[in-house]
């Protein structure tokens, strides 16, 4: 059930109405009741996935609540994190493991393999919901209360509209929201009125963006053979801002769809491609997930606590986990690699006092070389294989070929949508740069003129989407991982 699916906003229309209206004890057994329906429209089986997790990780705060004895919760805690973290490796990595395996086998010349692999289906957000899980089981170590009520928890767990692809929220901020609902009124028209445009604005940048460039960019990389290097070049940067537009608009529904219905999701991203440094890029990116690795990988290694050495081999390390995060690939690794490497030259080399001083032309430079290198890993996260990365480089060098081509990739219809598309995201994200809250500017026009923007809005969308359809409608690319 894809969030850009007339299937979704009809279950979500029900689901919400039917918040609002029913006795406030219930809310959280029909939340709990949406939350499994919706996870079972992707694949009913992998709903026992999540409530396996559920229920491990409810007991292992319960038990880790009564335990007094610091060994025996440690004990408690890594069983909890084998036992997760098992059918992760199952159900993603299993197989990548397999085959370095037999790769190294190889290379020994033992003439011995192992055969075994299995046909598993990834289950759509566990990557999100095991370490959401974890991550409340090792706060509760920390010392925050275990959660009594396993419904509510289960709640938590299983939130619909971050359970594809995040955010990877904390159970003190959501935990904490699903208690309120069960006491407050949750009618309040500028809540739902601003979780709805944060909605319009996600189904903007899917469809009208991100879907768009994905027509592109898909034909430039499937067909690399056929290109040159300037469109090659061009596919990688527009890459940048499908991802951006695809992963971002998919967050925005899932923070509107969740003001709607009473609760505040963290944000995710900040303007990442306004970052002036590598460091400042990750505080904007993909916030949760950097978080979490910070509060749960990065401190336990010994953060900044042993020394710099230990601090930038921590750094590294995180960044080479983060990459394996996204996917059992090679690709990933690479990709979480460069940017570790980058992170720790930019701590050994960059000098803060000189950053705060920065003229607007220096920041501007700098923004662009950012931005440039950040593109350039993405190449890696795009590509599906070395071997496809290593075509795909090799054939950047035969030939520069034709800029013209660029314009044969889509049509004037789509080119032009696309241009105006993202004239109005780089005008969104600089006034939000800026301090200005669009809605609130919107808030302040007239009737006519801010209806006649959601209403453009909308049918645009439905327009784009029901053409999409047509062409094969694309999956949110965070669903993947």
């Amino acid at each position: 059930m894809s969030f850009d699916s007339v299937h979704f906003f009809v279950f979500f229309l029900i689901a919400a109405l039917l918040l609002f209206f029913m006795h406030k004890k219930a809310r959280l057994v029909w939340l709990l009741a949406c939350n499994y329906y919706f996870y079972m429209c992707w694949n009913a089986k992998s709903a026992l996935l999540l409530a396996f997790i559920t229920l491990c990780t409810y007991t292992t705060g319960r038990f880790l609540e009564m335990t007094k004895e610091e060994k025996r919760k440690k004990w408690i805690v890594a069983g909890c994190c084998a036992a997760s973290f098992s059918i992760l490796f199952v159900f993603k990595y299993f197989n990548f493991f397999i085959d370095n395996i037999n790769s190294l086998l190889n290379i020994t010349g033992t003439g011995r393999t192992i055969g075994l692999r299995l046909n598993l289906l990834l289950p759509i957000g566990i990557s999100y919901y095991t370490f959401q899980a974890v991550g409340y089981v090792i706060d509760v170590y920390r010392g925050e209360k275990a959660e009594h009520n396993l419904v509510k928890y289960a709640v938590f767990v299983s939130f619909f509209p971050q359970l594809g692809s995040g955010p990877i929220e904390r159970g003190k901020n959501i935990l904490r929201q699903l208690e309120e609902l069960k006491t407050k009124n949750l009618w309040d028209y500028d809540r739902i009125k601003n979780g709805i445009l944060l909605i319009l604005w996600g189904l903007f940048q899917k469809i009208v963006i991100a879907d768009r460039l994905a027509l592109f960019v898909d034909t430039v990389y499937g067909n690399y053979p056929q290109y040159g290097l300037l469109v090659i070049m061009t596919a990688l940067v527009l890459y940048a801002f499908q991802l951006y537009c695809d992963f971002d608009g998919y967050t925005n529904i899932a923070c509107g769809a969740a003001q709607v219905m009473g609760i505040t999701l963290m944000q995710n991203f900040k303007r990442p491609y306004f970052a002036t440094n590598i460091k400042e890029f990750w505080s904007r990116w993909h916030i949760s997930l950097t978080s979490w690795f910070r509060d749960y990988l990065y401190i336990p290694l010994g953060g900044n606590r042993k020394g710099n050495f230990r601090k930038q081999l921590n750094v590294l390390i995180v960044f080479c986990v983060s990459g394996l995060w996204h996917g059992a690939s090679w690709n990933f690794v690479i990709w979480g690699a460069i940017h570790g490497l980058m992170q720790v030259e930019y701590n050994i080399f960059s000098s803060k006092k000189k950053e705060k001083n920065m003229s607007f032309s220096t920041r501007l430079r700098n923004g662009i070389m950012t931005f440039a290198l950040v593109d350039l890993a993405w190449f890696f996260f795009r590509t599906s294989s070395l071997q496809e990365a290593f075509g795909i480089l090799r054939q950047m060098t035969r030939e520069i070929g034709d800029f013209t081509a660029i314009l044969e990739v889509l049509g004037d219809g789509d080119r032009n949508l696309l241009i105006v598309g993202l004239l109005i995201l780089f005008l969104v994200d600089f006034v939000h740069e800026r301090g200005i809250c669009i809605r609130n500017w919107i808030e302040k026009q007239e009737v006519w003129f801010r209806y006649i923007l959601y209403i453009g809005i909308i049918f645009s969308c439905i327009y784009l989407r029901i053409h999409s359809e047509v062409d094969g409608a694309r999956q949110f690319i965070y669903f993947q991982f």
